[in-house]
């Protein structure tokens, strides 16, 4: 497996899996118009892990498309993040989990653009523009709740309290991560970092939420060590392709 291929997929399968969650909020959103604008971004992932999927199996060079690497492998071998693969639970779940996402995401396509690798850097310039407005749609969610009603304040704690334990996963730095920086294909996820944890304090702020003391951190994901939700989430995502082999629309 080519270190190209394996980062290439950890970010389509991130798209992918993230966009398959916001689209169980589909006819179940809070207000039509929230419900329209969700649907959009899981659309936006879901072309992102488009892009990317395609390209990893071009790197790979083993016949496989995007829609190949989407609906047939097994959960071992799938690298999103932790993250985006827990549940949707309430509302407010929902929008933390995709603020902490999107201030990761933002940064890292902004870089990215500057990658050695010109197809990297091109579907990072597209997603860029999307992932701008996902990024301001999640944090004025994050700060109307948090700086709300006590209710929703209490909501808005909770579910940082619960998510916050899968964002350190976001900036580990393994071998692969190492290598494909040292070779100006991806950004130094130090930066990164930097980046989302300025963007995390002030909407917090804003928010009055605090961030939790304890340092109780999960990962895995990237090595395809993952919660028991992907499993359901695969399940769901893949049955046409399982039932009906290489059927075609």
């Amino acid at each position: 497996m080519s270190s190209l291929f394996e980062y290439t997929l950890r970010l389509g399968d991130d798209s992918l899996i993230l966009g398959h969650r916001l689209s169980e909020w589909c006819g179940h959103g809070p207000v039509l118009e929230e419900d329209i604008a969700m649907t959009n971004i899981a659309l936006d992932l879901v072309g992102q892990a488009t892009s990317l999927l395609n390209y990893a199996g071009e790197v790979e060079g083993k016949e496989r498309d995007g829609d190949s690497l989407a609906f047939l492998r097994f959960d071992r071998e799938y690298k999103n993040l932790l993250l985006v693969e827990q549940p949707n639970g309430d509302f407010a779940i929902t929008m933390v989990r995709q603020f902490l996402f999107d201030a990761y995401r933002k940064p890292l396509f902004e870089r990215m653009q500057n990658s050695k690798d010109t197809m990297l850097a091109s579907i990072a310039e597209k997603s860029l523009k999307e992932t701008r407005y996902h990024l301001k749609h999640s944090s004025e969610w994050v700060i109307r709740m948090g700086d709300g009603t006590e209710e929703s304040n209490r909501r808005a704690q909770e579910a940082v309290n619960t998510l916050w334990r899968y964002t350190s996963e976001l900036f580990i730095i393994d071998e692969l991560e190492s290598k494909m920086a040292d070779q100006g294909i991806s950004p130094n996820l130090m930066e990164i970092e930097d980046d989302w944890k300025k963007t995390v304090d002030a909407v917090f702020k804003e928010a009055t939420l605090t961030i939790p003391k304890n340092n109780w951190k999960q990962s895995g994901g990237r090595n395809g060590m993952h919660s028991e939700h992907l499993g359901y989430i695969l399940t769901e995502l893949q049955y046409m392709q399982r039932a009906y082999p290489n059927m075609k629309w």
